[in-house]
């Protein structure tokens, strides 16, 4: 069966390929191939530059033409050229080398093959090429697009930051809020949690069989190959780790999960939010011709766009947690468990586009209720009465939190029945007056 959307067995690469397949780039088998000629490439410059002593005749400015065009046109027929080799060689990154020591010797630079992946071993190449990607994706498609997030909530806290909105603590009435506020809640909650994740440095393993430079220290050990390996990572604004087994810790990569996991997990709070707020008509939503809410209910108009983005949040989360908890361990000096985790690498984040581009196209379609957020307000007098008893308390009033306790627990309070108690109240004309003028719709503090 041919490989289309339709037939593909991830939704991410078939039914929600439009939003996804921008991360082919850095995630797709095409692009491990392409990032590992990056490095490859770029290392074998590096020992140009120091320069080894069988590189010094070469002329550097044709070779680094010659090596670049060859990284900027990496095609599919290339990463095809790399497959047919690796059925023979069984293995990816040795494959990735073969196919480099063709291209060396169809431009005229055979006689230093033998140069290209030099003391290296497999994971010097992934554990620079991986985090390589990931940072790239991070910066250019993930963060941009969480940007968006977070710039449209914002634009929403300044269109309401007038609204009154009755408050619910354990679903049940409580004081008064701003339902700008509240969007802005979530908007600082993910800054935070962006800075978090861009502190965070993109690691880099690059020393050799067991981490060590053992092969590079026995060929020139003259050379200063920590400070070469710790300049060479840098290129790539990756930071190498100093200690290693023949992988990468992982450390600053399951940190990075985590902190993806929780703006993920922030964001599903305000799906939650916003989808409530919806159940209890505080939004409706903007329909669209044609579309239906219900194969059997014709009147519905669900909130699709935030369940949908809640669940991907949620298969995101559960992979990234696998990712933090799972990369970081490893048997002895290494076993292969990491390899084909960080296939997947690009998978919780492919899920995480499609939730953020839902919860977009959910905040768009919201259309404010004022009428029904009026009317619970209204219905909800007895709100005012932590107001009125912390005015009593500041006036010395015997009892006044019971006193309130008792006329409004469990009762329903009008403004009438409110007024009507403020009068029993042995306080001064000046104080009532100041006690009848806290409403549900202005006793919402500070914000």
């Amino acid at each position: 069966m041919e490989l289309n959307a339709l037939t593909a067995v991830s939704p991410i690469d078939g039914r929600y390929q439009q939003q996804t397949q921008i991360l082919q780039k850095y995630f797709s088998e095409f692009a491990l191939m392409k990032y590992r000629v990056i490095v490859e490439i770029e290392y074998f410059i590096a020992l140009c530059e120091l320069p080894l002593p069988q590189l010094q005749r070469i002329n550097f400015k044709q070779m680094v033409a010659t090596l670049v065009a060859i990284r900027n046109n990496f095609s599919i027929e290339d990463a095809q050229q790399i497959k047919t080799i690796e059925a023979t060689t069984n293995h990816d990154v040795k494959a990735v080398e073969y196919f480099l020591r063709e291209k060396f010797i169809a431009a005229g630079l055979e006689e230093h093959v033998e140069f290209i992946h030099f003391g290296l071993t497999s994971q010097d190449i992934n554990n620079t090429a991986i985090p390589l990607s990931i940072k790239e994706a991070i910066e250019e498609v993930y963060l941009p697009l969480l940007q968006k997030v977070k710039n449209k909530l914002d634009a929403l806290s300044e269109n309401w930051k007038s609204v009154p909105m009755l408050a619910h603590t354990h679903g049940q009435p409580a004081s008064p809020t701003k339902l700008g506020k509240e969007i802005k809640i979530f908007s600082e909650r993910i800054l935070h949690q962006i800075y978090q994740l861009e502190v965070i440095p993109y690691s880099a393993k690059f020393g050799g069989a067991t981490g060590n430079f053992n092969a590079h220290l026995v060929a020139y050990p003259d050379i200063n190959w920590v400070e070469f390996g710790n300049h060479f990572t840098a290129i790539f604004g990756l930071q190498r780790t100093q200690y290693t087994t023949q992988i990468e810790n992982y450390d600053n990569l399951a940190a990075t999960c985590d902190a993806m996991q929780r703006i993920n997990t922030i964001c599903i709070d305000l799906c939650r939010d916003i989808w409530h707020y919806i159940s209890i008509h505080y939004f409706n939503q903007k329909t669209k011709d044609g579309e239906v809410g219900s194969s059997a209910m014709p009147h519905k108009v669900n909130p699709i766009d935030f369940e949908n983005a809640e669940g991907n949040l949620g298969m995101a989360n559960s992979l990234l947690h696998f990712f933090s908890s799972k990369l970081p361990v490893s048997r002895l000096q290494r076993d292969l468990t990491d390899s084909t985790v960080l296939r997947n690498i690009g998978v919780p984040m492919a899920h995480t586009l499609i939730a953020f581009n839902s919860i977009l196209k959910g905040l768009e379609k919201l259309v404010l209720n004022e009428k029904q957020l009026h009317d619970d307000l209204d219905a909800n007098w007895a709100v005012c009465a932590e107001a009125l008893q912390t005015i009593l308390r500041r006036e010395n009033y015997p009892h006044p939190y019971e006193a309130l306790k008792q006329l409004t627990r469990g009762q329903a309070i009008t403004q009438d029945t409110l007024f009507s108690f403020i009068e029993t109240l042995n306080v001064s004309d000046e104080i009532k007056t100041e006690l009848k003028k806290i409403t549900p719709f202005n006793y919402t503090g500070v914000y």
